[in-house]
C-alpha cells in the first residue's frame, strides 16, 4: 500500500463482484482473475508512488545513441565540451555497443551505419583510442559497410562540421526556402513539424558552411581516405530521383551567384522565424534535434553563448539529461510528460481508483494549466480555428498535437474535478480544436491538416525518418474513441473517421501503427474506438482483428512485435518477443471486442501477472514506441507500467470507467 503526499492512501477500494465475474465458475478462470486482481493492485500501487507532487508523471525517453554523440559534437563546436561531460556520455555510449563493434537502433536490432559512425567519433572525442580493440572492430565493420561515404545526410553534416566531409558534397539547403509561400510546392509548411523546425536553422548552415579545425582525422572510417566520395551515376531524368537529383545540382550552381542581399535577409528572415518559436524553457517544439541545430544556427549569424536565446537553448538540453547510477549520462530526444499523465490517468481510473482521488484530481489540475491557448504553427491551415488543445511535452506551445489532445479529454472525464466548469470548457475547447483538425479523407494527422504532400520524401536532403504528417489509424482511433465518450458517435465527422478507419484495415485484420509498434498497437488502437463508436462486436472489421491477434499470440501467452516489421511486415508483422506494453494493446482490443472469457485473454492475462514484478512493474528492454518508423525507435519506459494496468482494470472491472460523458 503507497501512501500518498497528502496523507491519503493508494489503494483501490473494496468493489463487488460484477455479474460477469459472478458467471466465471471454472476453478481455472476464477484463478486468472483473482491474479488479475492482485496484478491491477500491485501496479496501481507503484504507478501512484511515481507521480510528481505537480501532478505529472513522466517516464525515461529512451532512443539511441546518436542523441549523446550529437550532444557531444554540438557542445565540441561550440567549444564548451568538459572532460566531465564527455567521460559521462561516453560510459553510456559504450555500454550501448554490441559484441560485433555496432550500434543499433533499437534493443535487439541490428547495427545501423549512421549510429555506429557518430557514436564512434563520439567516443574519439571523448579520448578513446581508434586502436582499442572495441573501436577497432566498429571502424572495421563501417568500412565494411562502405565507409562515411554510405552515411545518412545528417551523419555527413556533423562531420562536415569538423571538416570531416566536404560542404560541397552534400545536397544544398537554400535559406531562400523561408519566403516559399504556403501554395508553392516543397514551402516550409509542407514538412511535418519536427522536420520544418530542423530544416529551417539547417538552412542557415548550409548556407554558411561553418567548418571547425577537427580535433583528430578519421581516414579509419573511408575505404579510400585519397577518394573518400566515390561518384555514382544520375538516376534517369525520368524518374523522381534523377529530378531531385539535378534540382539539388542546380541549387548548388545558383549558391554561386545567389543575391548576397538576397541571402543575408533570407537568413534574418530564418533566424527570426527560429527565435519567435523558442518556447518559455528555451528548446524548440520540446524536442532536441531542432534545439541543436537552432542554437548552431544562430551562433553562426553571431548570436553568442551568454545571448539569453542561446544561454536558455543550451540550458534547456541540460534538462534532457538522464544522469544513471553508474555515473553515465544519457540524453533524452524529448519529454512526454503530458502523454504519460494523461495515460496514467486513463489506468488509474480504469483499475477502480475512486474519481476523486487527490492524486487523480492533481493530475487534473496539472493537464488543465497544460492547456494550449494561442494559435501555433498549426493554424497557417487553418487560419479561422480558435486554439484548444495539448501538447506532448512540458513545453511545446506552438505545436499541440491531436494524440494528446485527445487522450487528455479521455483523461480528464475519467475525473471528479473540484471545478467540473473549468473541466468542461477545457474540454469543450480541446474537442472543438480536434474537429477542427480532421484532414480532407477524414482522418487525422498529429500535428498539422492535411500534410501529405509526397515531394518532401522525394529531396536528396530527406534520407532518415519522416518528414511529412499524414493521417494516421492510431491517431484517428484515439479521435473517434474521445468524440465516442464525447457523445458524438453519430456527428458526421467521427462517421467519416470511422469510415476512414476501416478502410485502412488491412487484409490480414490489422492496422498499421504510426506512433507505435506496430501492427499490434494500430489494432490496439482502432478496435476499442471502433466499439465505442458503435460498431458491433460481431461486425466483420472486429472479427478479422480478432482473429489477427489470436494468430500472433506468443506461446507464452504474451504478444509482442518488433521493429522490424517496418521494414518486413510479411516476416515480422505482430512478431516479437512479449513485452508488457504490447500484451496490454492486445488485451485492450480483445476486451474491447467482447473476448473477456477467451482463453486468448486469460492467457494474456496470466502472462502479464506471471511476468510482474515484486514491486508492481513490469521489465521492458523493448522498443514499443516510434518517432519515426524504422528509423527513430523510442522505448517509453513507462508504457510498460500503464497499459498493462488499463487493460488488467479492464479485466477485472468490465467497461472502461467514465465511458459516459461526465463520467467520474
Amino acid at each position: 500500500m503507497t501512501a500518498t503526499t497528502d496523507g491519503s492512501t493508494g489503494a483501490l477500494p473494496p468493489r463487488a463482484a460484477s455479474a460477469s465475474e459472478t458467471q466465471l465458475d471454472a476453478p481455472q478462470a476464477a484463478g486468472v482473475q483473482d491474479a488479475a486482481a492482485r496484478a491491477m493492485q500491485r501496479a496501481a500501487d507503484h504507478l501512484l508512488s511515481r507521480q510528481d507532487a505537480q501532478g505529472w508523471w513522466k517516464g525515461d525517453l529512451e532512443t539511441n545513441v546518436t542523441m549523446d554523440a550529437e550532444d557531444l559534437l554540438l557542445r565540441q563546436f561550440l567549444g564548451i565540451l568538459d572532460e566531465q561531460t564527455a567521460h559521462a556520455a561516453a560510459l553510456f555510449i559504450r555500454g550501448e555497443q554490441r559484441e560485433d563493434g555496432t550500434w543499433a537502433t533499437f534493443h535487439g536490432g541490428p547495427g545501423e551505419l549512421s549510429t555506429t559512425i557518430e557514436a564512434y567519433v563520439a567516443l574519439r572525442l571523448a579520448g578513446d583510442s581508434p586502436d582499442a580493440p572495441h573501436m577497432a572492430r566498429a571502424s572495421a565493420w563501417i568500412r565494411a559497410r562502405g565507409g562515411m561515404a554510405s552515411a545518412r545526410v545528417f551523419t555527413r553534416i556533423w562531420l562536415a562540421l569538423f571538416g570531416w566531409w566536404k560542404w560541397e558534397d552534400l545536397p544544398e539547403l537554400p535559406p531562400e526556402l523561408i519566403y516559399f509561400p504556403k501554395w508553392m510546392p516543397l514551402n516550409i509548411y509542407d514538412f511535418g513539424c519536427w522536420a520544418r523546425q530542423t530544416i529551417v536553422p539547417l538552412t542557415i548552415v548550409s548556407a554558411k558552411r561553418p567548418v571547425r579545425p577537427a580535433p583528430f582525422p578519421l581516414d579509419e572510417l573511408h575505404l579510400d581516405p585519397r577518394n573518400p566520395r566515390p561518384v555514382g551515376p544520375f538516376a534517369p531524368v525520368a524518374s523522381w530521383d534523377g529530378v531531385f537529383q539535378r534540382l539539388d545540382r542546380a541549387l548548388h550552381l545558383y549558391r554561386r551567384v545567389a543575391p548576397r542581399r538576397l541571402r543575408r535577409a533570407a537568413m534574418n528572415t530564418a533566424a527570426r522565424w527560429i527565435i519567435e518559436r523558442q518556447e518559455n524553457d528555451g528548446c524548440w517544439g520540446g524536442i532536441q534535434p531542432p534545439a541543436v541545430y537552432s542554437i548552431i544556427a544562430l551562433h553562426l549569424l553571431g548570436y553568442d553563448l551568454e545571448h539569453p536565446v542561446t544561454r536558455a537553448g543550451l540550458e534547456s538540453l541540460d534538462r534532457f539529461t538522464v544522469w544513471r547510477e553508474d555515473g553515465a549520462r544519457m540524453v533524452e530526444a524529448c519529454q512526454s510528460p503530458v502523454w504519460d499523465t494523461c495515460l496514467a490517468t486513463i489506468a488509474l481510473a480504469d483499475a477502480g481508483l475512486p474519481s476523486d482521488h487527490p492524486q487523480l484530481v492533481r493530475a487534473a489540475d496539472w493537464m488543465l494549466g497544460e492547456e494550449i491557448v494561442r494559435p501555433g504553427d498549426w493554424s497557417v491551415q487553418r487560419p479561422q480555428l480558435p486554439p484548444g488543445g495539448w501538447a506532448f511535452e512540458f513545453h511545446n506551445d506552438n505545436y499541440p498535437d491531436i494524440d494528446d489532445t485527445a487522450e487528455v479529454v479521455l483523461a480528464l472525464r475519467r475525473v471528479r474535478h473540484h471545478d467540473p466548469e473549468r473541466i468542461e470548457k477545457a474540454i469543450g475547447r480541446g474537442v472543438r480544436w480536434t474537429l477542427g483538425m480532421q484532414s480532407r479523407n477524414g482522418a487525422w494527422g498529429a500535428f498539422d491538416v492535411d500534410n501529405t504532400s509526397t515531394l518532401p520524401n522525394r529531396l536528396p536532403f530527406c534520407d532518415f525518418g519522416e518528414v511529412i504528417d499524414p493521417p494516421s489509424a492510431d491517431v484517428t482511433a484515439h479521435v473517434v474513441e474521445m468524440l465516442a465518450a464525447e457523445g458524438l458517435s453519430h456527428d458526421p465527422r467521427t462517421r467519416r473517421g470511422i469510415e476512414w478507419l476501416l478502410t485502412e484495415q488491412e487484409p490480414n485484420g490489422a492496422w498499421f501503427g504510426r506512433w507505435g509498434v506496430n501492427y499490434v498497437y494500430g489494432t490496439g488502437s482502432v478496435v476499442p474506438a471502433l466499439v465505442a463508436a458503435g460498431l458491433p462486436a460481431a461486425h466483420p472489421a472486429i472479427r478479422r482483428a480478432v482473429a489477427w491477434l489470436e494468430t500472433v499470440q506468443n506461446e507464452d501467452g504474451g504478444w509482442g512485435e518488433d521493429l522490424r516489421s517496418y521494414d518486413d511486415a510479411a516476416e515480422w508483422g505482430g512478431r516479437g518477443a512479449s513485452t508488457a506494453s504490447q500484451t496490454g494493446w492486445a488485451l485492450l482490443a480483445l476486451l474491447a471486442a467482447g473476448e473477456r472469457e477467451s482463453t486468448t485473454v486469460e492467457r494474456g492475462i496470466e502472462w502479464l501477472a506471471r511476468t510482474q514484478r515484486e514491486d508492481g512493474s513490469w521489465d521492458e528492454p523493448y522498443f514499443t514506441g516510434t518517432g519515426f518508423p524504422w528509423d527513430f525507435s523510442i522505448n517509453y519506459h513507462l508504457y510498460r507500467q500503464v497499459f498493462p494496468l488499463t487493460a488488467l482494470g479492464r479485466y477485472v472491472h468490465g467497461e472502461p470507467f467514465g465511458r459516459i460523458k461526465g463520467g467520474g
